[in-house]
């Protein structure tokens, strides 16, 4: 039974980031972990996500879901993101919320944090790899400990062979090319196994 309290953080605008969200979530509830889903807050205008029927549709679908907060960072032993590219970037949504957590950092409560990081683009070369990269700059800043997947494991490859995390290609009606959620379910058991060593190892 693990004792690592998990949170992950999620930017979705249609869906995919939710989806990959939730299945890192059942993973690592059958392993044991205490989790929260939550979202970054949305700051797009409101006129443009109606412009969009399924970013419309998403929005209004995961209402209920929490809003992530700082002390969500603090409360957690594990923090796993789901996002989408955005020119090969983090979206401005997860980058916002990442820009609030100075205080944290200066107090040393994002110290030894265990982070693993997932993405989405619409095309296979759109950036997933570099948007992965690119969060995990601000993950070494806090002095974090980032788990990669590597390829640790045989579903790697059926997901598209994404060392950094697991990342997926969707098409125009949000439809995932590649099957991912073993994958997914892969990093998240993985995250929760080293954040578990080094909770248990620094007591």
């Amino acid at each position: 039974m693990s004792n690592v309290k998990l949170a992950i953080i999620y930017y979705s605008s249609t869906g995919t980031n939710y989806k990959l969200a939730k299945a890192a979530e059942e993973a690592a509830i059958e392993a044991g972990a205490e989790v929260k889903v939550i979202k970054v807050p949305e700051l797009a205008p409101e006129q443009v996500i109606e412009g969009n029927p399924a970013w419309k549709a998403h929005v209004e679908d995961t209402k209920d879901v929490p809003t992530a907060t700082l002390g969500d960072l603090e409360w957690a032993d594990a923090i796993i993101f789901s996002i989408p590219t955005r020119f090969g970037n983090v979206p401005s949504q997860m980058k916002q919320y990442l820009d609030t957590t100075g205080g944290l950092w200066f107090q040393g409560k994002l110290t030894n944090k265990v982070v693993s990081a997932m993405a989405s683009a619409s095309n296979p070369n759109g950036g997933q790899e570099q948007t992965i990269l690119s969060l995990y700059t601000t993950m070494y800043h806090w002095g974090a400990i980032v788990v990669a997947p590597g390829y640790t494991d045989n579903s790697a490859y059926a997901a598209g062979g994404n060392p950094y995390g697991t990342s997926v290609t969707v098409d125009q009606e949000g439809n995932w090319k590649e099957d991912v959620t073993a994958a997914v379910k892969h990093q998240a058991r993985r995250t929760i196994q080293v954040a578990s060593a080094v909770k248990n190892g620094m007591q």
